[in-house]
């Protein structure tokens, strides 16, 4: 990790520039999956598969037989595991359910607003160098919470032709039975078009890959939503001399482990400090077996020294951190200033870990600075906010006027005169 030592405003950008997304390059390979997957569908799934993944796929979706075998390949300790996460993540999922809108805003014009599940979604689980069954919790179950009538989930099969047994006992645990054994843009491509054997969705969720990535922004143009833009994983560390330096490298590490294109950010007030969780992140380094993978991503990483702690709170929102720990004396203070992150963990005993398996928020969040605009997952991403109205006589009588002037000063007429029907009808009706 370089170290940089008190940058000016101007130079935070270069200072902490995110690995370059080659977004050309990688259209021109996505473009072409998306249209042979829309023209010859099952087909072009099976031939990318063999292409991509190395393994000859017959049947693309999972049976129930490959779903009960995989109840006895997880381990009996990762079922209680992962059962305790569901119920945390079901626990603060379900208190998120906003009741209905009613209210009479005056005599006779009453407005509404109701939450109504979207009816098709697509779930996108990695499964290349991590199987993520984890992300299958964090979709799932606000997916079943909300209600959402069909739920697709897909992910890459193995050399063999398998799924994780993971991937497929946590699906079953929350009842998503409906498995598509494809992976990376081309699962993407038969959500949105749909195929044979693959439903087309109303909204994708899941993160991916940069093909992953693009494939779902393609996916948008084709009138299917997504649930952000999201490329590979970082985190930011905002510590000080009442951190763990330990704790710091160890969370710098969670997240380097992901990828080669992923991106950890340290920012403290002090070189010193900063010398010792470097330190740190080198010996835990050796230990790591994913060690190769989080080196390649240490290159894109920084540690930054900010001696005024407002101004370093700027930094950390102008970066707009996926994940941001903050682990310093005045965290409260800190905390209420922060205003762009995915996700917050707060304190020495609040690893980044623990949101992405089992506290109960959700880890699927936006990256690349998208939290300046976006918000991570939850059970409202599964919901479509309906909006009604009813006026009774009474209440076009009150508001009629006051439409009729908005209208004719947009030189609206038939507007206009949707009203000015009405309240004629009344007045002769009297």
């Amino acid at each position: 990790m370089k170290t940089i030592i008190n940058p000016s405003r101007s130079e935070w950008e270069k200072a902490l520039k995110r690995p370059v997304q080659k977004t050309k390059e990688i259209g021109k390979i996505v473009k072409p999956i998306m249209r042979k997957v829309k023209r010859s569908g099952d087909k072009a799934l099976k031939k990318f598969a063999l292409e991509y993944d190395h393994v000859q796929i017959k049947n693309l979706l999972v049976s129930l037989d490959e779903i009960k075998q995989a109840r006895d390949l997880v381990d009996p300790q990762l079922k209680e595991a992962i059962a305790l996460a569901k119920k945390n993540i079901e626990k603060f999922h379900a208190a998120q359910v906003t009741p209905e809108l009613k209210m009479e805003v005056m005599e006779g014009v009453t407005c509404m607003r109701r939450s109504v599940p979207i009816q098709r979604v697509g779930l996108y689980i990695p499964g290349g160098t991590a199987p993520l069954f984890s992300t299958v919790l964090m979709l799932g179950i606000p997916a079943n919470l909300a209600g959402c009538e069909e739920i697709v989930l897909s992910t890459p099969p193995d050399k063999h032709g398998n799924i994780h047994p993971a991937i497929l006992y946590t699906a079953d645990l929350i009842g998503i039975d409906k498995i598509v054994k494809a992976g990376g843009a081309q699962a993407i491509a038969a959500m949105t078009y749909g195929t044979e054997s693959v439903p087309k969705v109303d909204k994708i969720f899941g993160p991916g890959n940069q093909y992953v990535t693009a494939a779902k922004q393609l996916a948008v143009k084709k009138g299917v939503a997504i649930d952000m833009p999201a490329g590979p994983s970082e985190v930011l560390v905002y510590a000080d001399e009442s951190a763990i330096p330990a704790f710091v490298a160890a969370d710098l590490l969670s997240q380097a482990e992901h990828g080669v294109d992923s991106q950890v950010v340290l920012v403290t007030n002090t070189e010193k400090f900063a010398k010792k969780v470097l330190k740190e992140v080198e010996a835990q380094l050796e230990s790591l077996s994913r060690k190769d993978i989080a080196k390649r991503a240490l290159e894109n990483s920084v540690a930054v020294i900010m001696g005024h702690k407002d101004t370093a709170l700027e930094l950390i929102n102008d970066y707009a951190p996926e994940h941001l720990i903050i682990c310093v004396e005045d965290e409260e203070e800190a905390v209420n200033k922060i205003i762009n992150a995915g996700s917050v963990f707060i304190g020495n005993y609040t690893p980044e870990s623990a949101g992405d398996y089992a506290s109960g928020t959700n880890h699927t969040l936006p990256t690349y600075g998208y939290a300046r605009n976006y918000s991570g997952v939850s059970l409202d991403s599964f919901f479509k906010k309906i909006t009604y109205q009813k006026i009774t006589e009474k209440g076009i009588q009150n508001l009629g006027q006051t439409i009729e002037i908005m209208a004719a000063n947009e030189l609206l007429d038939a507007h206009k005169n949707a009203v000015t029907l009405r309240l004629k009808f009344l007045k002769n009706k009297k």
